[in-house]
Protein backbone atom coordinates (compact mmCIF):
# COMPACT_ATOMS: atom_id res chain seq x y z
CA UNK A 1 0.00 0.00 0.00
CA UNK A 2 1.20 3.59 -1.11
CA UNK A 3 0.73 5.85 1.88
CA UNK A 4 1.14 9.37 2.04
CA UNK A 5 1.18 12.01 4.74
CA UNK A 6 -0.76 14.87 4.10
CA UNK A 7 -0.66 18.01 6.23
CA UNK A 8 -3.62 20.01 6.75
CA UNK A 9 -3.75 24.02 8.08
CA UNK A 10 -4.71 27.03 7.49
CA UNK A 11 -3.20 30.17 5.38
CA UNK A 12 -2.74 33.44 7.10
CA UNK A 13 -5.89 35.11 5.02
CA UNK A 14 -7.82 31.91 6.64
CA UNK A 15 -6.91 32.38 10.15
CA UNK A 16 -8.65 34.86 12.15
CA UNK A 17 -6.00 35.53 14.51
CA UNK A 18 -3.87 37.03 11.57
CA UNK A 19 -6.72 38.67 9.84
CA UNK A 20 -7.84 40.38 13.08
CA UNK A 21 -4.42 41.88 14.11
CA UNK A 22 -4.51 43.49 10.06
CA UNK A 23 -7.15 45.30 11.03
CA UNK A 24 -6.33 46.11 14.53
CA UNK A 25 -3.63 48.01 13.03
CA UNK A 26 -5.36 49.62 10.14
CA UNK A 27 -7.41 51.59 12.75
CA UNK A 28 -4.25 51.82 15.17
CA UNK A 29 -2.01 53.27 12.51
CA UNK A 30 -2.09 56.29 11.14
CA UNK A 31 -2.13 56.41 6.68
CA UNK A 32 -1.46 59.25 4.21
CA UNK A 33 -4.67 60.27 2.46
CA UNK A 34 -2.80 59.23 -0.91
CA UNK A 35 -2.09 55.95 -0.17
CA UNK A 36 -5.84 54.91 -0.99
CA UNK A 37 -5.05 55.48 -4.75
CA UNK A 38 -4.40 52.16 -6.62
CA UNK A 39 -0.81 52.18 -8.74
CA UNK A 40 -0.43 50.51 -11.55
CA UNK A 41 3.62 49.18 -11.54
CA UNK A 42 3.03 48.30 -15.06
CA UNK A 43 2.80 52.00 -16.33
CA UNK A 44 5.44 52.59 -13.43
CA UNK A 45 9.72 52.96 -14.14
CA UNK A 46 10.85 51.10 -11.11
CA UNK A 47 14.14 50.88 -12.12
CA UNK A 48 14.43 55.09 -12.09
CA UNK A 49 12.89 54.96 -8.35
CA UNK A 50 15.34 51.85 -6.91
CA UNK A 51 18.07 54.58 -5.83
CA UNK A 52 15.63 56.81 -4.51
CA UNK A 53 14.32 53.71 -2.37
CA UNK A 54 17.70 53.17 -1.29
CA UNK A 55 18.65 56.27 -0.54
CA UNK A 56 16.02 56.47 1.71
CA UNK A 57 16.06 53.77 3.85
CA UNK A 58 19.50 54.06 4.11
CA UNK A 59 19.03 57.95 5.21
CA UNK A 60 16.46 56.53 8.27
CA UNK A 61 18.20 53.59 9.28
CA UNK A 62 22.00 55.26 9.30
CA UNK A 63 23.34 52.03 7.13
CA UNK A 64 22.48 50.92 3.84
CA UNK A 65 20.09 47.15 4.73
CA UNK A 66 19.96 45.65 1.93
CA UNK A 67 17.03 42.90 3.51
CA UNK A 68 14.80 45.82 4.32
CA UNK A 69 15.69 47.75 0.19
CA UNK A 70 14.98 44.15 -1.00
CA UNK A 71 11.85 44.20 0.57
CA UNK A 72 10.22 47.00 -0.40
CA UNK A 73 11.82 45.95 -4.01
CA UNK A 74 9.26 42.36 -3.73
CA UNK A 75 6.62 44.41 -3.17
CA UNK A 76 6.46 47.23 -5.57
CA UNK A 77 7.04 43.99 -8.20
CA UNK A 78 2.90 43.13 -7.93
CA UNK A 79 0.78 45.04 -10.19
CA UNK A 80 -1.14 46.51 -7.71
CA UNK A 81 0.63 46.79 -4.39
CA UNK A 82 -1.52 47.23 -1.21
CA UNK A 83 -0.19 50.73 0.22
CA UNK A 84 -1.73 50.34 3.30
CA UNK A 85 -0.39 46.59 3.68
CA UNK A 86 3.24 47.97 2.81
CA UNK A 87 3.06 50.31 5.62
CA UNK A 88 2.55 47.68 8.50
CA UNK A 89 5.00 45.56 6.95
CA UNK A 90 7.87 48.14 7.34
CA UNK A 91 6.78 48.99 9.99
CA UNK A 92 8.59 46.09 12.18
CA UNK A 93 12.04 47.76 10.23
CA UNK A 94 11.40 51.37 10.49
CA UNK A 95 9.08 52.02 13.37
CA UNK A 96 5.63 53.55 12.93
CA UNK A 97 6.85 57.22 12.29
CA UNK A 98 9.31 56.36 9.72
CA UNK A 99 7.14 53.49 7.61
CA UNK A 100 4.76 56.20 7.36
CA UNK A 101 6.63 58.82 6.42
CA UNK A 102 8.36 57.08 4.14
CA UNK A 103 5.42 55.80 2.27
CA UNK A 104 3.93 59.13 2.49
CA UNK A 105 6.55 60.13 0.07
CA UNK A 106 7.08 57.31 -1.75
CA UNK A 107 3.16 56.95 -2.90
CA UNK A 108 3.05 60.31 -4.99
CA UNK A 109 5.84 59.69 -6.93
CA UNK A 110 4.12 56.24 -7.90
CA UNK A 111 1.26 57.53 -8.79
CA UNK A 112 3.19 60.32 -10.65
CA UNK A 113 4.98 57.83 -12.68
CA UNK A 114 2.06 56.04 -14.33
CA UNK A 115 0.94 59.23 -15.78
CA UNK A 116 3.82 60.02 -17.63
CA UNK A 117 4.75 58.18 -21.15
CA UNK A 118 8.12 57.12 -19.57
CA UNK A 119 7.34 55.86 -16.29
CA UNK A 120 8.92 58.83 -14.55
CA UNK A 121 7.76 61.02 -11.70
CA UNK A 122 7.57 64.30 -12.53
CA UNK A 123 9.34 65.23 -9.22
CA UNK A 124 12.44 63.67 -11.28
CA UNK A 125 12.07 65.11 -14.28
CA UNK A 126 11.74 69.01 -12.63
CA UNK A 127 14.67 67.98 -10.57
CA UNK A 128 17.46 66.84 -13.55
CA UNK A 129 16.09 70.02 -16.09
CA UNK A 130 16.91 72.34 -12.62
CA UNK A 131 20.26 70.12 -12.53
CA UNK A 132 20.69 70.99 -16.22
CA UNK A 133 19.89 74.60 -16.12
CA UNK A 134 22.55 75.06 -13.00
CA UNK A 135 24.92 73.25 -15.14
CA UNK A 136 24.54 74.83 -18.06
CA UNK A 137 24.69 79.04 -15.78
CA UNK A 138 27.96 77.46 -14.35
CA UNK A 139 29.44 76.90 -17.57
CA UNK A 140 28.34 80.31 -18.84
CA UNK A 141 29.85 81.83 -15.54
CA UNK A 142 33.35 80.94 -16.37
CA UNK A 143 32.99 81.05 -20.39
CA UNK A 144 32.43 84.57 -18.93
CA UNK A 145 35.03 85.08 -16.70
CA UNK A 146 37.55 83.63 -18.95
CA UNK A 147 36.56 85.75 -22.00
CA UNK A 148 36.55 88.92 -19.32
CA UNK A 149 40.16 88.16 -18.48
CA UNK A 150 40.78 87.99 -21.86
CA UNK A 151 39.72 91.18 -22.91
CA UNK A 152 41.43 92.84 -19.50
CA UNK A 153 44.88 91.41 -20.82
CA UNK A 154 44.10 92.41 -24.55
CA UNK A 155 43.35 96.44 -23.22
CA UNK A 156 46.45 96.45 -20.67
CA UNK A 157 48.63 95.23 -23.56
CA UNK A 158 46.74 97.94 -25.94
CA UNK A 159 47.60 101.32 -22.90
CA UNK A 160 50.86 99.64 -22.08
CA UNK A 161 54.16 101.60 -23.94
CA UNK A 162 55.66 99.46 -26.48
CA UNK A 163 59.46 99.28 -26.02
CA UNK A 164 61.44 102.32 -27.86
CA UNK A 165 63.25 99.85 -30.98
CA UNK A 166 66.36 101.50 -31.96
CA UNK A 167 67.12 102.49 -35.42
CA UNK A 168 68.64 99.80 -37.42
CA UNK A 169 71.45 102.43 -38.84
CA UNK A 170 72.53 103.81 -35.33
CA UNK A 171 72.97 100.11 -33.86
CA UNK A 172 74.76 99.42 -36.98
CA UNK A 173 76.92 102.75 -36.72
CA UNK A 174 77.43 101.71 -32.95
CA UNK A 175 78.57 98.44 -34.05
CA UNK A 176 81.04 99.35 -36.39
CA UNK A 177 82.08 102.04 -34.09
CA UNK A 178 82.94 99.43 -31.36
CA UNK A 179 84.65 96.96 -34.00
CA UNK A 180 86.87 100.05 -34.82
CA UNK A 181 90.33 99.56 -33.67
CA UNK A 182 91.28 102.68 -31.73
CA UNK A 183 93.62 104.89 -33.25
CA UNK A 184 96.69 105.11 -31.33
CA UNK A 185 98.55 108.04 -30.63
CA UNK A 186 101.99 108.02 -31.42
CA UNK A 187 104.42 110.88 -29.42
CA UNK A 188 104.74 113.97 -30.90
CA UNK A 189 108.24 114.30 -32.77
CA UNK A 190 110.55 116.88 -30.39
CA UNK A 191 110.38 120.14 -32.12
CA UNK A 192 114.01 121.19 -34.00
CA UNK A 193 115.70 123.90 -32.43
CA UNK A 194 117.47 126.74 -34.11
CA UNK A 195 121.11 127.12 -34.19
CA UNK A 196 122.53 129.10 -31.41
CA UNK A 197 123.70 132.12 -33.09
CA UNK A 198 126.02 133.94 -30.85
CA UNK A 199 125.80 137.09 -29.71
CA UNK A 200 129.09 138.12 -30.76
CA UNK A 201 128.45 137.03 -34.70
CA UNK A 202 124.84 138.85 -34.66
CA UNK A 203 126.54 141.96 -32.95
CA UNK A 204 129.97 142.35 -34.59
CA UNK A 205 132.23 144.50 -32.95
CA UNK A 206 133.78 147.86 -34.06
CA UNK A 207 136.70 148.17 -35.77
CA UNK A 208 138.22 150.46 -33.73
CA UNK A 209 141.21 151.33 -36.27
CA UNK A 210 139.42 154.36 -37.76
CA UNK A 211 137.89 153.03 -40.55
CA UNK A 212 134.95 152.39 -42.14
CA UNK A 213 132.54 149.89 -41.19
CA UNK A 214 132.43 147.02 -42.76
CA UNK A 215 129.12 145.83 -43.85
CA UNK A 216 127.97 142.65 -43.00
CA UNK A 217 126.23 140.36 -45.42
CA UNK A 218 123.74 137.51 -43.82
CA UNK A 219 123.51 134.56 -46.39
CA UNK A 220 120.35 131.90 -45.57
CA UNK A 221 120.57 128.32 -46.89
CA UNK A 222 117.52 125.88 -46.34
CA UNK A 223 119.50 123.86 -44.04
CA UNK A 224 121.03 126.33 -42.03
CA UNK A 225 122.49 129.45 -41.49
CA UNK A 226 125.67 131.34 -41.95
CA UNK A 227 127.52 134.44 -41.45
CA UNK A 228 130.53 135.90 -43.07
CA UNK A 229 131.96 138.77 -43.03
CA UNK A 230 133.01 140.26 -46.14
CA UNK A 231 135.39 143.16 -46.31
CA UNK A 232 134.85 146.05 -49.03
Amino acid sequence: LNCGIFFQGTSAEQDNRFSNKHKKLLKQLKFAECLDKKVDMTKVNLEVIKPWITHQVTEILGFEDDVVIEFIFNQLEEKHPDAKMMQINLTGFLNGKNAREFMKDLWPLLLSAQENIAGIPSAFLEQKKEEIRLRQLEQEKLASLKKGDEDRKEKDRAQSPSPRRRSPVKRDRKRSLSRSPRPRHSPAPAASSPPSMSTKALDPEPDTSGGLPEPVIQEASSTRLEWSVIKV
